[in-house]
């Protein structure tokens, strides 16, 4: 695996104009709605076809809704859950969010694994249409995603009229 964080500026991801969500500070990205409660997503410039991505995130204040856009372009990309989910008001992280389908299965384990305090390893892999997570080391989902997008680049998400900050560091991406 790559690093696509160099924990010093934007350089492998494509930096939303008018930036004022995600800043840089000590190896760490960190991203907090505006007062206006927009959202963002921070995109890689490179596109991916079969990968594993890791990160390390915790949890800042509010009511956390992220996660990780997986070969995406948009907002109708499939996602892997990092926090509560919006429509279902309690924690799916790890959980594949699918827009028009919502979640088509649950994560497995999560709520003895998540550090709501501190730092947590998730590594999220996609081949073909067939997406497996790990949280904090161990396997937690398995899904096959009918009709996937096989190739696109992978994203951060802020996720708008939310009050939240979240922090990820150590992100890496390895083409397989």
């Amino acid at each position: 695996m790559k690093t696509v964080f160099n924990g010093k500026n934007f350089k492998k991801w494509k930096e939303p104009k008018d930036n004022i969500y995600w800043r840089i500070r000590d190896d760490v990205l960190f991203v907090k709605n505006g007062p206006n409660k927009k959202g963002s997503i921070l995109w890689t410039k490179k596109k991916y076809k079969d990968f594993v991505v890791q990160l390390d995130f915790k949890f800042g204040d509010g009511t956390i809704d992220s996660g990780i856009f997986m070969r995406g372009d948009g907002q109708d990309a499939p996602q892997i859950q990092i926090g509560e989910s919006g429509s279902l008001k309690r924690d799916l992280t790890a959980s594949p969010y699918v827009p028009k389908k919502g979640y088509p299965v649950e994560a497995t384990g999560v709520k003895e694994l998540l550090k709501m305090n501190d730092w947590n390893t998730i590594k999220a892999r996609a081949i073909g249409n067939v997406y497996t997570v790990w949280l904090n080391g161990q396997e937690v989902m398995t899904y096959t995603l009918e009709n996937a997008k096989l190739k696109g680049p992978v994203g951060l998400q802020l996720h708008p009229k939310r009050e939240m900050s979240i922090q990820f560091k150590n992100i890496l991406i390895g083409k397989l």
